[in-house]
């Protein structure tokens, strides 16, 4: 346990007006949503015990961990405590304790701080149980493993938009995937978990996002990538608006910070027991001017890899199932490089429909390839796991392999040193979808699909409805009920 260090410098992801707050002289960071409704009470309020506890890999997660978590104002600086787990409930009299960042914060559910403690010097493929203090005392024992060293089978899960209905609806794929994936290692969000609108409460959403996750966000470490909901709209002095990273994002997740420039706090990557997972902040690429950055730095990462599977997630798919056009920035940019590099696995989010995708070409020629044994480049997969949910365009019948409509759905993702093996369910935790990359001889993917018969593709019938437009009474979904699913222009 020594070299138990606790990060001595800020996130650069943070906020200007993010700082320690070590005394009353120092800002508060302003939750706030903007033009929020009024509500009675404060369903999200801090308490005087810890809660939001988020664990998050370190760039080594062999050796590094971290973990931010809430408290109410009258805990003021940041202390956890951890130790190697032993079966004994005595493990604790051995813990160590580390301190950390703490921030000041205010919303419409009050005031509350913030806090986040980094875990270093860890032994690899080792099982930890750590704690944080909140006032009136700690919180119970969380555990996780941290990853080996050498390369070694895991499983992971891959959830896309959680946005809107959060705790409601959200929360059926994301907890029926913890029980379908069995013991995953790791959970990847596709960016927009949550909506930061004008009409919308942002604490209260950020509240249901951890009460949707509840204890396994403090066990199961998280990998996000930001959408363009982490971000919140900010009047220019032009008369037009600009984008600013809610300042949620830096608070409840203590990432890597190894990113591109300009975008350390919202794009990292890590490397996993044989995966190397590289994390993009679309929007920050499209509407900040860091495209170029990313582009640069994504080529870099990918070059010095040595993993023996490549997987890249970001919010803003290259090819859409929704939109009439695919996305042009990351098209042209992102594109080359992922398929220069031979990325196995493309995830993203952003279109509120399910879509895998093999082949530019369209589905036709992705099976014909495959009948002649022929490699693939990147599996580019889009999904959602909210209530939020856009119609399929019009290249959903040709272009994909598989697609989905007014559907709810979680992705597994197995991984071994020969094949990827990648399942994509319904929330009721039925499989919808499938496939296998088996890793050749010469080092490229061949993919295998599921020879179990799959159900019946999933779409809505009827005339298709515009966005904000009255509901067509005979427009119905796959499952005998009104399509809530919108046209995406």
């Amino acid at each position: 346990m020594r070299g138990l260090l606790v990060a001595a410098a800020l996130m650069a992801a943070l906020p200007a007006t993010a700082q320690p707050v070590p005394s009353a002289a120092q800002p508060v960071i302003d939750l706030t949503g903007v033009a929020a409704p009024a509500r009675p009470g404060k369903p999200f309020a801090a308490r005087n015990l810890p809660d939001r506890i988020i664990l998050t890999p370190g760039a080594d997660p062999s050796t590094a961990m971290a973990v931010s978590w809430r408290t109410d104002m009258a805990q003021a600086d940041a202390l956890a405590e951890i130790v190697p787990l032993l079966s004994s409930p005595g493990f604790g009299a051995r813990a160590k304790p580390v301190t950390g960042k703490s921030w000041a914060t205010t919303s419409e559910n009050g005031p509350a701080t913030y806090h986040q403690a980094r875990f270093d010097g860890l032994t690899p493929d080792t099982a930890y149980a750590y704690r944080v203090k909140g006032a009136a005392g700690w919180s119970e024992w969380q555990q996780f493993r941290t990853a080996s060293a050498e390369a070694k089978p895991f499983s992971f899960i891959y959830l896309g938009d959680t946005q809107n209905r959060i705790l409601d609806i959200g929360s059926l794929a994301w907890r029926r995937a913890i029980v379908q994936a069995g013991n995953p290692q790791l959970m990847l969000h596709a960016g927009d978990l949550v909506a930061s609108r004008d009409d919308l409460v942002h604490d209260d959403e950020w509240g249901e996002w951890a009460a949707a996750g509840g204890w396994t966000l403090a066990t199961i470490p998280q990998v996000p990538a930001p959408g363009n909901h982490e971000y919140v709209d900010v009047p220019l002095p032009n008369g037009k608006e600009g984008r600013k990273l809610n300042p949620h994002w830096p608070l409840a997740f203590a990432l890597p910070g190894n990113g591109a420039p300009g975008v350390e706090g919202t794009s990292y990557v890590l490397d996993w027991q044989g995966v190397r997972f590289v994390v993009l902040d679309g929007t920050s690429a499209i509407d900040l001017g860091t495209l170029e950055a990313q582009t640069r730095w994504l080529d870099a990462k990918l070059a010095e890899s040595k993993a023996r599977w490549n997987v890249v997630l970001f919010h803003q798919p290259i090819f859409t199932c929704a939109r009439p056009k695919n996305t042009p920035a990351m098209y042209k940019a992102w594109k080359p490089v992922l398929e220069k590099h031979r990325v196995d696995l493309v995830l993203q989010g952003h279109d509120h429909c399910y879509a895998r995708l093999t082949d530019e070409r369209g589905k036709a020629a992705s099976a014909t390839a495959r009948g002649a044994g022929e490699p693939v480049g990147p599996v580019y997969m889009v999904s959602v796991a909210g209530a939020k949910m856009y119609g399929l365009n019009d290249r959903s019948g040709t272009q994909p392999d598989r697609v989905a409509e007014d559907t709810s759905l979680f992705q597994t993702v197995d991984v071994s040193a020969e094949r990827l093996k990648v399942r994509s369910f319904l929330n009721t935790g039925r499989l919808y979808d499938g496939f296998d990359l088996v890793r050749g001889a010469d080092g490229r993917n061949r993919l295998e699909e599921l020879p179990e018969t799959l159900p019946t593709v999933r779409r809505c019938t009827g005339p298709a409805q515009a966005v904000d437009a009255p509901m067509p009474p005979n427009r119905m979904g796959p499952d005998g009920l009104l399509c809530t699913a919108e046209t995406k222009d």
